[in-house]
């Protein structure tokens, strides 16, 4: 197993910081490692925010909870799907390209660009030693983020992600079973085998929940899917996403 696999197999969201700030360097190494992920069609469909405004970061990490760690960290990125640049691109090559920008298939294109980009951006810091943690809870209010980070038209802010040095490493969350995750040749649709290994799951999850609580809580997988599902969450976005000039055909 070589040191990237080790590092990725031992990825855990940190929560809590040491006072202490990304230096230049680590930031530009870091949007330089995300620029360099995939992209569909060369679009580079995403741009990053880097918030170092104290009063914008405890803005954000009000909406998002509140989560005080979205405030305390070494730096902040807020990922984005972007088509805006597309505008630009149409206005200067003289070309009316509202259709396809306004496609459903260009907005995914958009959401993949910046998680993979995201992806990339985690991966580097956790290789430097730095603890990261995604955050989705910016898309509480994103009228409200988009006013603080003076997000333009066609573009849509979808997640934050906080990097900086650990302070506290929480323990790792044991994740599905691969034979739930992987299929070969065409999904997996026996019921009862799925259920077999959800099932088996849970008892893992209760397992960890227990011990990391000291019996304090022991839900399983399915309960905590099933409680979160049933939670209407964030109902406006279709609605923003529409204003913001995409997703719209």
């Amino acid at each position: 197993m070589n040191n990237i696999i080790e590092k990725i197999l031992d990825h855990r969201s940190v929560r809590s910081f040491e006072d202490k700030l990304l230096s230049a360097k680590q930031i530009s190494t870091i949007v330089e490692c995300a620029q360099a992920a995939s992209t569909s069609s060369y679009i580079q469909a995403y741009s990053i925010i880097g918030v170092t405004d104290p009063e914008k970061k405890a803005n954000l990490a009000e909406l998002a909870g509140p989560q005080s760690y979205v405030e305390n960290n070494g730096h902040l990125f807020v990922f984005c799907a972007d088509l805006h640049r597309m505008d630009i691109v149409a206005e200067m090559e003289n070309e009316d390209l509202t259709a396809p920008i306004e496609s459903t298939e260009k907005f995914m294109v958009a959401c993949i660009d910046a998680a993979l980009a995201a992806q990339n951006a985690a991966l580097a810091a956790e290789s430097m030693d730095l603890g990261i943690c995604y955050i989705g809870g910016i898309r509480n209010d994103l009228q409200q983020v988009s006013e603080i980070l003076d997000i333009p038209h066609r573009v849509v802010p979808l997640f934050g992600l906080v990097v900086g040095y650990p302070k506290k490493r929480s323990d790792k969350k044991p994740r599905l079973p691969q034979a739930n995750v992987y299929h070969e040749n065409g999904y997996q649709t026996d019921k009862q085998t799925f259920i077999g290994q959800l099932e088996a799951y849970n008892e893992t999850i209760s397992d960890y929940y227990e011990q990391r609580t000291k019996g304090k809580r022991k839900e399983t997988w399915t309960q905590q899917m099933a409680d979160m599902a049933g939670k209407k969450s964030r109902m406006y976005m279709k609605d923003f996403v529409e204003k913001q000039g995409l997703k719209k055909q």
